[in-house]
């Protein structure tokens, strides 16, 4: 391979081991991470921050070495324009999936409204029928005799010579006459007559039946609507992924389509699953992976390309 046709990393490595140099040396002189200069030597561009950084990490080490600028952006832009371009179609992606999601929840919150609408008047449509058949509830109470004939044996009317007495009078002489028909001991009645006020009794009359109160009606309240039952099922697998160095990602959960994404240091990133995951990291060595809390891996030293890596219970 020509000079011409080397990439930018080989490029810099070859220009930087004729001069003598070491990674470090170069480090000391652009202010740049030995890291960051090893990932641009190496091509693994995942590890680099983005591509506005990287090409001002271009220029440093090109200037370090006493190479044109431009022709070192040349080389860059014709080696990393690949993985550039694949960062920006996963933009888009992300721009399209967080759009998917936002409609999602809209449509979701709509369903919600509906349904509580629904659930609103069906309540109210049972609440006017309970208030329909509430009346048959209660019970119908017949109404007591206001006029109580008198028993059979005891005066009745006046009783003074002046026949001037009211029913009252008469009322009073009738109980004062019950209490001495009891006071008395049996056989005493046939030796004293009767008083000459009390009129003697044509027969006797049959005591008036009690009022007998009908059973009041009941009628079984309407049954209140079911409570709300939520079907929602909690995910059994859940995955942390946490940067240690610049790495892009893609997890797919289940069977769905897979999530692309990519992870600085110190950023952290959590899917939920059912089932299972397949995951590849761009970076095995950057990025720390967690199945419901515990550590898995690794899957590889940094720089290098995980692929499809099965977690499942």
């Amino acid at each position: 391979m020509t000079m011409e046709n080397e990439s930018v990393g080989d490029f810099f490595k070859q220009v930087r081991e004729t001069k003598g140099l070491t990674v470090d040396d170069v480090a000391s002189k652009t202010r740049i991470h030995p890291d960051f200069l090893k990932a641009l030597e190496e091509g693994n561009f995942a590890k680099l921050p983005d591509q506005v950084f990287a090409k001002g990490f271009v220029r440093s080490y090109a200037r370090s070495l006493g190479l044109d600028e431009e022709d070192a952006m040349r080389r860059f832009a014709e080696s990393a324009g690949l993985f550039y371009n694949k960062q920006s179609e996963l933009d888009r992606l992300r721009v399209r999936q967080l759009e998917d999601e936002r409609r999602k929840q809209a449509n979701r919150k709509v369903v919600i409204a509906a349904a509580a609408v629904a659930v609103l008047g069906l309540v109210l449509l049972l609440n006017r029928e309970q208030s329909a058949v509430a009346p048959s509830r209660q019970a119908v109470e017949p109404q007591a005799s206001t006029k109580v004939p008198p028993p059979a044996g005891k005066p009745v009317g006046n009783t003074g010579p002046s026949g001037s007495r009211t029913s009252q009078d008469n009322s009073s002489v009738t109980r004062g006459q019950e209490r001495a028909d009891h006071a008395q001991p049996a056989g005493v009645a046939e030796n004293h007559p009767a008083p000459a006020t009390s009129e003697p009794s044509a027969g006797s009359a049959p005591k008036p039946a009690e009022p007998v109160p009908l059973a009041s009606s009941s009628v079984e309240p309407l049954g209140g609507l079911p409570s709300d039952v939520r079907g929602a099922q909690e995910a059994s697998l859940v995955l942390d992924l946490e940067a240690v160095e610049v790495s892009w990602v893609v997890v797919q959960a289940d069977g769905a389509s897979p999530h692309e994404a990519l992870l600085r240091p110190g950023e952290r990133m959590r899917w939920t699953a059912a089932e299972r995951f397949m995951l590849t990291l761009g970076n095995a060595g950057g990025v720390r992976v967690e199945l419901n809390g515990k550590p898995q891996g690794p899957f590889g030293p940094s720089g290098k390309v995980a692929r499809d890596i099965l977690l499942k219970r």
